[in-house]
């Protein structure tokens, strides 16, 4: 027989093995299984992951603020994919007898060498942590960081992504984050100077001022309690400012500030209360010789 015969007998004879299409099959049942297990585990875990925060919301004991919810949920789902992903893919490994231990092995000296040169990845990792179980920020949040300001968009273990007011996403290593000034821990307030005349009535203008603050809270749910009319500011080259400062919801000082602006114009024109505006007089030194020079002047 010739070494071709051979080789295609060799051949037919693996095809038609039973044994090895027995073990064929049997090795992707369980590959099939495997994926089913862990994509049920995943989603089980997800929905017992939910279930437990939207739990913890309806007692007082939850050790975590509803404004970080959303950020640990998405973390723990996370951690939680990549877990079982990873025991998924090892498994897998030993049903294709794959010896997976020395892979682990080798890895781990990969991991060690890798890691003398990642510190700065480990850093941004444990910043991340810090972050969120130490609720410094949320996503949700208006915060600045550095040079940056805006909205927090997604909290990673690595990143944090801030989206500015234009529109910009901002991409900060969590290990570069030192100072963080948070704008939405706390209810902000609104400052408005408000010109009148000199020659304007300051006991009228207060009056008026102050009946048009007491019915806000009611027209705007954002403001907190009723504004406060502290009184004269300052005194300006042409006007003299009364200042007003409302306690809002967090950050929306800006908001409130635009609309009691408006309140405060339509309530002084309706009470005929002048807020000043810039005036140019004109001085001629010609004319002022010629009244000099005039009889009797």
């Amino acid at each position: 027989m010739s070494n071709t015969e051979k080789f295609w007998q060799m051949t037919a004879d693996k095809f038609t093995n039973e044994e090895m299409w027995f073990t064929i099959g049997e090795g992707l049942l369980k590959i099939i299984a495997i994926l089913i297990i862990s994509g049920l585990v995943i989603r089980l875990g997800k929905s017992a992951i939910r279930k437990f925060f939207n739990l913890k919301t309806k007692t007082p004991l939850g050790l975590v603020s509803e404004r970080r919810d959303a950020t640990l949920i998405k973390l723990l789902e996370n951690i939680l994919t990549y877990v079982v992903f990873f025991i998924s893919i090892m498994t897998i490994l030993s049903v294709l007898t794959i010896n997976v231990q020395a892979m682990l092995a080798g890895a781990g000296i990969v991991g060690l060498a890798v890691g003398f040169g990642a510190q700065s990845l480990v850093k941004d990792v444990i910043t991340g942590f810090f972050i969120i179980f130490e609720d410094q920020f949320s996503v949700g949040d208006f915060v600045r960081i550095g040079q940056f300001e805006g909205t927090v968009d997604e909290i990673g273990l690595r990143t944090t992504k801030i989206k500015s007011f234009t529109g910009e996403v901002h991409i900060l290593p969590n290990g570069s984050i030192t100072e963080v000034t948070n704008f939405s821990l706390h209810n902000s307030v609104a400052i408005l100077d408000i010109g009148i005349a000199y020659e304007s009535d300051i006991d009228r203008t207060e009056r008026v001022l102050q009946d048009l603050l007491a019915g806000l809270p009611e027209k705007y749910e954002e403001l907190v309690k009723e504004p406060e009319l502290l009184g004269v500011q300052q005194f300006g080259a042409s006007e003299l400012v009364l200042r007003i400062v409302a306690e809002t919801q967090p950050m929306k000082h800006w908001y409130i500030g635009r609309l009691l602006r408006k309140e405060i114009k339509l309530a002084l024109d309706e009470n005929g209360i002048e807020i000043p505006y810039p005036r140019l007089v004109m001085y001629s030194r010609q004319e002022e010789e010629a009244m000099r020079k005039q009889p009797g002047s």
